[in-house]
């Protein structure tokens, strides 16, 4: 594979270029600022390399990180470790997809629309909802979204949200609502999923939403059911953050009478990559369709009776008056949505139901070998591809010794929740190996004494 990605300018490309725009060096073009503020010193930077001398110190540097092809990782808490089709970099390394932008003219961005149609009809799948925008930054922030859009449609500025829903997001929800004046009130989880009593309790007819995570931070699956019914019974919106791969095997939110599913589309064919960049979805019910934010692609036919695909609703600042858009979020992550739909497509509906599976049985493999051993688990409801585990020693301390076997940790969830100070996170994907669960359990076991 050549390695070269780009071929450098030449003195006479510059001088080429230069001769164009009508200027006689690079300094004329920054006539206009002040000779006062330029900066006349040298960069505190280290001299230029030759390209093979920098090829070998980046990659020493590379080689520094705990990648996950060294090293299986246990580590979940929003970013998971997944089998990723050989299809989707092939696919995303089209340079009819990598070098694509907003696809605002349909007669050349058919192949563009056509993936966003498909990302958006797989969505609604997944989640059981009528309508799925072309997606969102990430999941955090399509949850902060949502909540803007239950405000704003309820005309209510009090949201309740779960202390079991990530941490990130309930920041981020709170950063959006501080903006527009409205409320967050959290309601605490008992037993590992939301507490429906308190919940009652705060539940009125100011409330504009109630937002919920599913499965939830620590891998517990939420009474949906019950949720909804309090929900509704004041005519707040139901809100459901939800990982989309669990749905191939959970229940979807659509049919619990959610009025809005956002999730991450990470799990599906996008790398953990350091936390980013991903993918976030956003589902509505028909009557919250004109309300969603971003854009929606849909299909039509012709003049010649051929299907086709063109952008249908843009309900954000850049195209309708201010004062009714419903966002001011101005693109979407269409080469993410795209590796989700090709890693969808390859995996197909029973794919996507036995990996769903898969992370089912080997995290309940793992919670018994863990429980076999002498552990403590936090909570024992129904879970999908976490649960919590208590330990005896700082986990930061733990991590840094289980990484020197080859093993990336659980999370530390006393970093957000006080009351689980030495409780450990621990995630098991369809990728982990029952011979790396059950190291991974002597392992914490010799720490754990």
């Amino acid at each position: 594979m050549n390695q070269h990605r780009y071929l450098p300018m030449t003195e006479e490309d510059k001088k080429a270029m230069l001769e164009r725009i009508g200027v006689s060096s690079i300094d004329e073009l920054f006539n206009d600022v002040p000779e006062s503020v330029r900066f006349k010193g040298e960069y505190n930077i280290k001299p230029a390399k030759s390209e093979s001398s920098l090829m070998k110190e980046l990659a020493r540097m590379a080689e520094k990180n705990a990648d996950l092809k060294k090293n299986a990782s246990f580590l979940g808490a929003g970013v998971y470790d997944h089998y990723i089709p050989v299809i989707v970099d092939h696919v995303l390394s089209r340079s009819e997809f990598y070098t694509a932008y907003t696809p605002y003219q349909p007669e050349i961005s058919q192949g563009e629309l056509q993936a966003i149609f498909e990302f958006q009809t797989m969505i609604c799948e997944l989640t059981g909802m009528d309508v799925a925008n072309s997606s969102m930054y990430d999941g955090g922030t399509a949850l902060a979204e949502a909540a803007m859009l239950s405000a704003g449609h309820t005309k209510k500025k009090k949201i309740i949200i779960s202390s079991a829903v990530h941490p990130e997001a309930r920041e981020v929800v709170k950063t959006y609502a501080k903006g527009q004046r409205i409320e967050v009130i959290e309601v605490s989880a008992q037993n590992g999923v939301t507490d429906l009593d308190e919940l009652k309790g705060l539940v009125n007819e100011e409330i504009a939403a109630v937002i919920v995570q599913y499965p939830n931070f620590f891998g517990q699956i939420e009474p949906l059911k019950e949720i909804e019914e309090v929900t509704h019974a004041h005519k707040s919106l139901f809100v459901v953050s939800s990982n989309p791969l669990s749905l191939g095997v959970l229940t979807p939110p659509g049919k619990f009478s959610a009025d809005i599913v956002v999730g991450d589309a990470q799990p599906f064919g996008i790398p953990t990559a350091f936390g980013g960049p991903h993918c976030g979805y956003f589902a509505v019910t028909s009557k919250l369709m004109r309300k969603v934010p971003g854009r929606l692609v849909g299909q039509t036919i012709d003049d010649q009776g051929r299907r086709g695909f063109v952008l249908t609703l843009q309900a954000r600042e850049q195209h309708i008056r201010r004062d009714k858009a419903t966002s001011n979020i101005c693109s979407n992550q269409a080469l993410n949505a795209l590796a989700a739909s090709v890693a969808m497509t390859a995996l197909g509906k029973q794919g996507v139901k036995e990996m769903a599976t898969a992370n089912l049985q080997k995290a309940h493999y793992a919670k018994t070998a863990f429980k076999a051993n002498g552990f403590k688990i936090a909570f024992e409801g129904p879970l999908f591809n976490e649960f919590v585990v208590k330990v005896n020693k700082p986990i930061k301390e733990i991590n840094r010794q289980l990484l020197q076997k080859g093993f990336i940790g659980g999370y530390d969830l006393g970093r957000n929740y006080p009351e689980l100070a030495g409780h450990m996170l621990i995630c098991v994907t369809e990728l982990r190996t029952r011979e790396e669960i059950d190291t991974l359990v002597k392992e914490l076991g010799d720490l754990h004494e």
